[in-house]
């Protein structure tokens, strides 16, 4: 299997893609059109030569997009160890957000602005339920990813968390937590719904969210209150996987 098999994707077909209709980003377009130049020769090239022997090889240049899987590997690889640096030893547990569909148009619509309202409340959400001695009592560490598609690349916003099972206290000491994950799911799952709609109402009142095409229903106040009031009642169910050491 060729190494530029993602890249090969793109060249072949984002033409095709474009002329559907389908809608694009300027940031999708500007990251697909990265990936499809990275090393191609379009970017420019360097060449080194060998000083004593006059060889010359030339190099096209890498994109450097932080999307392009074909040239951040070392960057990568660098991150990773970084973050191996950073384990304490303790269970570390998976954690995944999941927002309604029914959000789907609205973010789609303020992707800048939804995305980190959610990386803010699933962070604010373990943090703060962690700080209670009910469950913790301690700071633990959480690294998050955004994912914004499923495995049928279907759109589907949704937050991995990596949280330690265990954290640093306010007398700065190490408390760990059993092997079993430390948050019950109903209270994970009420913190974070009531905090997210909270906040996306704060926006919605300030005037900061595009409420326009597929969201124009929602500029009126009634309809708002009504499309909101059947989120809250929807069962935001987070899901975990328990604990494992690293």
């Amino acid at each position: 299997m060729s190494d530029l098999k993602i890249q090969k994707i793109w060249q072949c077909s984002f033409d095709s893609f474009l002329s559907s209709g389908h809608p694009v980003s300027d940031i999708q377009k500007k990251a697909s059109l990265a990936v499809i130049r990275c090393k191609s020769g379009a970017l420019g090239a360097n060449a080194s030569q060998c000083t004593e022997c006059g060889h010359t090889q030339f190099h096209n240049n890498s994109c450097r997009n932080r999307n392009c899987p074909n040239c951040q590997a070392v960057l990568k690889e660098v991150w990773v160890d970084k973050r191996r640096e950073e384990v304490i030893d303790t269970p570390y547990f998976h954690v995944v957000f999941t927002l309604p569909h029914e959000l789907n148009p609205l973010i789609y619509r303020n992707q800048k602005l939804l995305y980190g309202l959610l990386h803010r409340c699933c962070a604010e959400t373990l943090l703060e339920l962690s700080s209670d001695k009910k469950y913790l009592g301690a700071t633990p560490g959480i690294i998050q990813v955004l994912h914004t598609w499923n495995q049928e690349i279907g759109y589907h916003v949704h937050m991995h968390c990596i949280i330690s099972g265990g954290g640093l206290t306010r007398e700065h000491k190490i408390r760990r937590s059993s092997g079993k994950f430390f948050i019950p799911v109903y209270v994970l799952r009420d913190k974070f719904k009531g905090k997210y709609l909270s906040l996306l109402n704060t926006l919605y009142e300030d005037n900061k969210l595009d409420l326009s095409s597929s969201c124009e229903r929602l500029q009126d106040s009634y309809e708002w209150k009504d499309w909101k009031d059947k989120l809250y009642e929807k069962d935001w169910c987070p899901y975990m996987m328990l604990g494992s050491k690293p």
